[in-house]
């Protein structure tokens, strides 16, 4: 076969490749702003202003769930999708942020707090909680990690199909190419790619790294979303054709329907999933980088309509998806993927698409790789061997070879779990599970009556029920036929989310009130921070 090919041909590929290179040049720029201390690797010395505030909060909660997702989601179930987490998201996630968020940044700031397990293990006056929350905050974030990772690789293979078609031969059953893969960067490469890119300007830039790098990812990808909805309604002949194509679709035509692919159940009890926001360990990290509370305004204000603007083009594109490409329901994963290389024919700006797409995915694993790193130094490491056992230089490389190696880990299970896993799915239990802890951080921010059997009760509850729900899932899924990847719905009709939510709650409640009430002296500390801080 001939290896010379087009220039066109490589041109969405050499965009992606250049947007790659800018993002290691922000790291290098922003390591050069490092001060030296822990604080400021970790926590941007509290220097955040209101832009880069909303912009590192949206794009962080914003991954490959969120678009590689959504949109294979869309495609799947319909346009119901979008009521179920966006619509939800954009109210819960901005009560969240001025209920929790801005008391935990009074909080932090006061006593000087840079993670969650610190915050928790004083307000409950527990070592013990700490030290329980730790490795259960770290297994619920691998999944949420593993969402970006897979979204990223199932992403760029169809964007970049029919550049390598020597090295990387994509073939149907039929032994002929397949066109929509043959010759694309495949997931194991662009997944590791990706991985050594955020690795790069954390490892480097630290959270500064993070947030300017989530400022201008956050920017790319809600443009580019925009105007990949744009373009690709354009050719399908505009809105209203490309959804009455749908419509006339056999198969499709279910995508637009209000009820029927999802039960009125299990949309309302979507509503705890956003709840997930709260107890986030790289969310809370972001919130303690605010310069005040007022940084927490526009992010309130707008992190709903950032929502609308990033959710609606996906959510439509895989609608449309059905019945313009009706592909294999286990490929809902590449759904966002082929529509660009589809119908997108500029193949630079399908390359700029590529990169929105991966501005997308990499603004949520740089914070979550940061939080990994930083619980591990200071939950860990310091907790055992004493605060004044290292120096500031020697913490900073213990946070980054710990993120080396979740770097690693996240890769190696990628690899693994590629196949066969719906991106939004393994999303939404990730969520689960965060989302159950939600009535811990809400009983420590405002209830003075909670305990530390309590808490405790409250963590390994979630964990217990969380674990066995998922696994029960997972071994549900191994059994079903390929296409069928719906949740399991407990009695048939809502969500899981929901019994771990009631147990987690309970326990937190029942326990505190069965046992003696806290030491008043290790709580009024932290109760009306925000007139101090």
């Amino acid at each position: 076969m001939n290896l010379t090919l087009a220039v066109g041909d490589h041109t969405p590929l050499l965009v992606i490749v250049a947007y790659l290179a800018l993002l290691i040049v922000l790291g290098v720029a922003s390591a050069r702003l490092f001060r030296g201390t822990a604080a400021d690797y970790f926590l941007v010395s509290r220097s955040v202003g209101s832009f880069l505030m909303l912009m590192s909060i949206f794009g962080t909660t914003m991954t490959g769930f969120a678009l590689v997702g959504s949109t294979g989601k869309a495609y799947s179930t319909g346009i119901g999708v979008y009521g179920l987490m966006a619509s939800w998201s954009g109210l819960i996630h901005s009560a969240c942020f001025f209920l929790i968020g801005i008391r935990l940044w009074a909080v932090g700031k006061r006593h000087g707090y840079l993670t969650q397990c610190e915050y928790f293990r004083e307000r409950f006056d527990s070592p013990a909680l700490g030290y329980i929350l730790f490795p259960i905050l770290v297994a619920l974030v691998i999944p949420y990690l593993l969402v970006g990772v897979i979204g990223a690789g199932k992403a760029i293979q169809p964007i970049t199909s029919g550049t390598f078609p020597d090295l990387f031969p994509v073939l149907k059953p039929d032994g002929t190419p397949n066109p929509a893969l043959h010759g694309g960067v495949p997931p194991w490469l662009g997944m590791g790619v990706i991985c050594f890119i955020v690795l790069f300007y954390v490892f480097f830039g630290g959270l500064r790294g993070a947030v300017w790098a989530n400022t201008l990812q956050t920017l790319v990808f809600m443009i580019t979303g925009v105007v990949a909805f744009y373009m690709i309604a354009s050719k399908l002949g505009g809105l209203t054709v490309a959804s009455e194509a749908v419509a006339a679709h056999e198969k499709a035509a279910t995508r637009l329907g209000r009820e029927g692919l999802i039960g009125r159940a299990q949309f309302f009890t979507y509503c705890f999933i956003p709840l997930s926001v709260g107890m986030f360990p790289h969310l809370f990290q972001h919130w303690l980088t605010a310069k005040s509370a007022k940084a927490f305004r526009l992010t309130v204000v707008a992190h709903p309509v950032c929502i609308a603007i990033v959710w609606l083009p996906c959510i439509m594109i895989g609608v449309w998806a059905a019945a313009a490409l009706n592909p294999p329901a286990a490929d809902a994963n590449t759904v966002l993927g082929r529509m660009v290389s589809t119908f997108v024919h500029q193949p630079w700006l399908s390359g700029l698409l590529g990169a929105g797409i991966l501005a997308a995915i990499m603004s949520s694993l740089d914070s979550q790789f940061m939080c990994i790193g930083t619980m591990f130094t200071r939950d860990v490491v310091l907790r055992i061997t004493g605060p004044d056992r290292f120096t500031d230089g020697q913490k900073i490389w213990i946070g980054r070879g710990f993120i080396l190696g979740i770097v690693i880990v996240s890769y190696l299970l990628a690899l693994v779990l590629q196949k066969g896993t719906h991106v939004f799915d393994l999303g939404v239990w990730c969520f689960s599970g965060f989302a159950s802890l939600f009535p811990l951080v809400f009983a420590a921010v405002y209830w003075r009556r909670a305990t530390k059997a309590g808490a405790i009760a409250c963590v390994l509850v979630t964990a217990v029920v969380w674990t066995i729900m998922f696994t029960l899932d997972m071994i549900a899924k191994a059994d079903r036929p390929p296409g069928q990847d719906d949740e399991t719905l407990v009695f048939g009709a809502v969500m899981p989310v929901t019994i771990i939510f009631a147990a987690s709650t309970a326990a937190l409640i029942v326990v505190s009130l069965l046992t003696p009430p806290p030491r008043r002296e290790a709580i009024d500390r932290f109760f009306d921070p925000l007139e101090t801080a």
